[in-house]
């Protein structure tokens, strides 16, 4: 069973930190693309951050130079470090794992439950 467990979100004034972090299931993290997506209210789930399956990273412009994707193989966990947060960082944060069929073109991915980062004085 794939599974998704992410952790870390809460409450953070502006200019504040997060870490969050999603555990995965060790047969998808080594073979799927990862990454972070986030959804505030009103509008459209967005990426945030992700690696590809060939290890690069890539971010939002949004949040370039604020926060970091990274990732510990022998934990098959995935973290996202952010720094000098803002009020529009505001959104349910999720971890996502996907992997399109070389063949196909089949896209299969797994969404984590959602965690919610608050970013308000």
């Amino acid at each position: 069973q794939v599974q998704l467990v992410e952790s870390g979100g809460g409450l953070v004034q502006p200019g504040g930190s997060l870490r969050l972090s999603c555990a995965a299931s060790g047969s998808i993290f080594s073979t799927y693309a990862m990454g972070w997506y986030r959804q505030a209210p009103g509008k459209q789930r967005e990426l945030v951050a992700g690696f590809t399956r060939g290890g690069s990273t890539n971010y939002a412009d949004p949040v370039k130079g604020r926060f970091t994707i990274s990732r510990d193989n022998a934990k098959s966990t995935v973290y996202l470090q952010m720094n000098n947060l803002k009020p529009e960082d505001t959104a349910v944060y999720y971890c996502n794992a996907g992997r399109r069929h070389l063949v196909t073109g089949r896209l299969t991915e797994y969404w984590g439950q959602g965690t919610q980062v608050t970013v308000s004085s």
